[in-house]
């Protein structure tokens, strides 16, 4: 497991999703997007997924997984690759369910904050319909790629 930079936490706490990429039953590479809800500085990193699908097929298969995280503002991303271990919905935290359920309502309130901003009448809020977690992803970080270009980084992470 590896260790995570203060710079790569505070990047991946300003994110609501991350790409998460699995392997399925052919060698292809699945991308889904998925909501992080927590970070472990030692080099573990939490993301709930809402369905049964390809991406919980593939890492019971194979537990192969990486996490892509960009901040188009700061023109900055990180791809982390490691393992996953599957934690069943009756086995995950109540902290975590929590941490999850008020992030849900940060996207709500963010998204009708920009509206009122822009005058713009909706009611379509995608998040107040999403389904409770299926389960919680970790990962156990094992590498990390810097997608930030080189000449925007700082002479001292060049």
């Amino acid at each position: 497991m590896k260790s995570l930079p203060k710079d790569i936490i505070n990047c991946l706490k300003r994110q609501s999703v991350v790409i998460v990429s699995t392997l399925d039953s052919r060698e292809r590479i699945h991308c889904a997007a998925k909501g992080i809800v927590g970070i472990d500085p030692q080099g573990k990193v939490y993301v709930i997924d809402l369905y049964y699908r390809n991406t919980f097929e593939n890492l019971k298969r194979n537990p192969t997984i990486s996490i892509t995280a960009v901040d188009e503002e700061r023109f900055e991303g990180y791809s982390l690759k490691g393992k996953a271990k599957i934690v069943e919905r009756d086995k995950i935290e109540e902290h975590i369910i929590k941490e999850w359920e008020q992030k849900v309502i940060e996207r709500i309130s963010s998204r009708v904050i920009k509206n009122i901003q822009v005058s713009k009448k909706t009611r379509h809020h995608p998040e107040s319909r999403m389904p409770q977690p299926r389960y919680l992803i970790v990962i156990e970080v094992e590498d990390i790629v810097d997608l930030t270009p080189s000449h925007l980084k700082p002479p001292e992470f060049k």
